[in-house]
């Protein structure tokens, strides 16, 4: 089933544009399917095209139930949606007549509340990088935009300078499937993004004219580089925690919402296509409650 593999591969790629993380996983979890269907199922891979279709319910589970030792509720969640996916693709192509991984319930996932930085620890992380050099100054600008805007860091890396707006103090982020939202920054994001473009040609001889944010060799910085970075800085500020670029998107979102923002305002913010995906963050507003509630309620 390899050229299905390939035609599903380029569909993600050019159609969905999921993120590189979201295609790796994808992949790795169709791998591991169809291996699961050349042993279990030798009649089904045998034809790509016919044997998909008669892939049911009942294969799907039993895949899910080979795969299960030793994986968590999330991981068998995230398999069950690969495999929704793809034969929402296959369905697409008219290669089966419906979805079966869509028969087959998706494994109870405890909810997890987002980690998140305070305040204080922010503001030490961002303080922490010494942006008079050209280094430190992107350094800066990236946690800085991260913070400020709670762009993901596979959005960010993807930035073009022509996607900032100093003056409006905005960012044009391309989201996932492609689709475009316009972010304000705030006023430290756009200074260090003004400082850093101001010193940007001193990182590299040979510049990519467009990647708003370069490595040393002045090709476009990757999400990796930027985890990396973050970690640097982490250890400098001695910060004693995990801190990973999506848990900047967290703070910006939990602060928002501790402040009294708008739910459906941070959902367009960070780019949700559901509002249940941005109600995670609605801890904090509980905790707000609790503390009020203690502090006012004779009985508390």
């Amino acid at each position: 089933m390899k050229k299905l593999m390939n035609d599903f591969e380029s569909y993600l790629v050019y159609e969905k544009v999921v993120s590189p993380h979201t295609h790796k996983n994808y992949m790795v979890d169709l791998s591991q399917f169809f291996s699961f269907l050349d042993r279990s199922y030798a009649e089904i891979a045998r034809d790509e095209i016919s044997g998909i279709s008669k892939v049911d319910a009942n294969v799907v589970r039993q895949y899910l139930a080979s795969m299960v030792k030793g994986k968590s509720p999330s991981s068998m969640a995230r398999k069950l949606a690969s495999l929704r996916t793809f034969f929402n693709y296959c369905l697409r192509q008219e290669l089966v007549s419906g979805n079966p991984a869509k028969e087959v319930a998706t494994p109870k996932v405890p909810k997890k509340i987002p980690k998140f930085l305070t305040v204080d620890e922010v503001f030490a992380l961002l303080d922490s990088p010494e942006n008079t050099e050209a280094l430190g100054s992107r350094d800066k600008a990236i946690m800085e935009l991260l913070y400020g805007s709670g762009v993901r860091v596979g959005e960010l890396v993807l930035l073009d300078i022509e996607d900032i707006d100093l003056l409006e103090g905005t960012v044009k982020v391309m989201g996932k499937g492609r689709k475009e939202r316009i972010v304000p920054i705030g006023g430290k994001a756009t200074a260090a993004l003004d400082s850093y473009l101001k010193l940007r040609n001193a990182l590299a001889q040979n510049l990519n004219d467009q990647a708003l944010f370069i490595n040393r060799r002045g090709g476009r910085l990757t999400a990796r580089s930027v985890e990396r970075m973050l970690n640097k800085y982490i250890g400098r500020c001695g910060l004693q925690k995990k801190v990973t670029p999506h848990i900047l998107r967290h703070t910006f979102a939990t602060h928002l919402l501790g402040s009294g923002a708008d739910m459906r305002g941070i959902q367009e913010l960070l780019g949700h296509a559901s509002l249940s995906t941005t109600q995670k963050y609605t801890h904090v507003g509980i905790e707000n409650l609790m503390k009020t509630y203690d502090k006012a309620h004779p009985k508390a």
